[in-house]
């Protein structure tokens, strides 16, 4: 079979020739792989930033946003059957014993740093024709979201993020103000950094929980990404014409800042301009760059007598997956413009590297594999 994978000791991406993998366990799933996303993490590791192939291989294949159809179950399997539509967990346990997050089943919040990654860290991905792992790791989606699906992976970030959101803000009175007869109106407030598909897809997800939504991003209006933002009633507001001051006073209280750019030097601006009771939540991993100066007695300050809290999250496990695609069903019935015109192009493996090495630009280019 084929698949795309990067070579780090030549630094080679190509389209390689692999044996197609196997059912060996009763709990394995074979699944054809439809179409894999590509993301700014694809992007790094065809770079060589990061990247690290399994034990005893030269290659990594890469891609872990995905869709792929059931076509074979061990005989153990229950969660799915043949024909199923599923989109695989990315993460894998580690194998410590004192490892309580993972012998959960919650390896996305691993202790050891010792987990495995799909496509990323010492396991193949997804970019592949064909791939086989446990049932445990298979998420089914409905039929009707086919066209769509590829999106699920990507917006398990934000949806992580808000069951934490939930959680912590439990800590307080938050819900909104009704009045009888009333529809309910917005009370909470969402500052969101960045208009790539995280951002993008974490704008749909806090509008949709309620939140008045402002997304801060470089390019000036119109574009693409502020027409998505106005079919979903959040605000557009372009860095070419408002600096972080402006944009805090837009947003008033800000109660949520979703970063979704791995800017450190912006997400720490807007930190200093996080709201009374708010919550700050980094997405992005910035790459190494030179010191950025902090006012970090002001930062202390508010997180202290606001009561503040910031957190981080990464990859996701099952609740944030299933929460995923209930959404995206959510979505296509309420934005269904808006979420098609997220999926930029659906291209051969042959474009591999003009859309992971090369200038291609758009929102979520997709990459066909079957």
């Amino acid at each position: 079979m084929r698949a795309i994978a990067v070579t780090p000791a030549i630094k080679q991406v190509s389209i390689i020739d692999q044996p197609e993998p196997g059912i060996s366990s009763p709990t394995d799933v074979k699944l054809r792989m439809i179409e894999a996303g590509i993301c700014g993490t694809d992007k790094e590791i065809c770079a060589f930033e990061y990247g690290t192939p399994p034990v005893g291989s030269e290659h990594l294949v890469i891609g872990h946003e995905s869709l792929g159809e059931v076509i074979e179950v061990g005989a153990a399997v229950t969660r799915v059957r043949v024909g199923d539509l599923v989109v695989p967990m990315v993460r894998r346990p580690c194998p410590h014993r004192h490892c309580m997050a993972c012998l959960s089943g919650r390896q996305d919040f691993c202790f050891t740093g010792d987990f495995t990654e799909r496509g990323i860290k010492q396991q193949h991905g997804f970019m592949a024709q064909y791939i086989v792992d446990d049932e445990i790791y298979m998420v089914p989606v409905p039929q009707e979201l086919r066209d769509v699906a590829v999106l699920v992976e990507p917006l398990t970030i934000a949806e992580k993020a808000l069951i934490q959101v939930w959680d912590v803000q439990q800590r307080l009175p938050w819900r909104c103000p009704t009045e009888p007869g009333k529809a309910q109106a917005h009370c909470r407030r969402a500052a969101v950094l960045g208009a790539g598909p995280v951002g993008l897809l974490g704008a749909m997800a806090l509008v949709n929980s309620g939140f008045d939504t402002y997304v801060y991003a470089r390019e000036s209006v119109p574009n693409p990404k502020a027409e998505v933002l106005t079919m979903i009633g959040a605000k557009y507001v372009s860095a070419e014409t408002a600096s972080v001051d402006d944009f805090a006073h837009q947003v008033g209280n800000v109660d949520l800042v979703y970063e979704a750019t791995g800017a450190s030097r912006l997400a720490f601006d807007m930190i200093q301009r996080l709201g009374t009771n708010g919550i700050f939540v980094f997405t992005g991993v910035p790459g190494r760059k030179g010191p950025v100066e902090v006012d970090t007695d002001l930062m202390m300050r508010n997180l202290v007598l606001k009561n503040q809290v910031v957190f981080g999250t990464v990859n996701a496990g099952r609740n944030a997956f299933e929460r995923s695609i209930l959404d995206i069903g959510i979505f296509t019935k309420r934005w269904p413009r808006a979420v098609k015109s997220l999926i930029t192009g659906r291209f051969p493996m042959e474009a591999h590297r003009e859309l992971l090495v090369g200038g291609a630009s758009g929102i979520k280019n997709v990459i066909q594999l079957n």
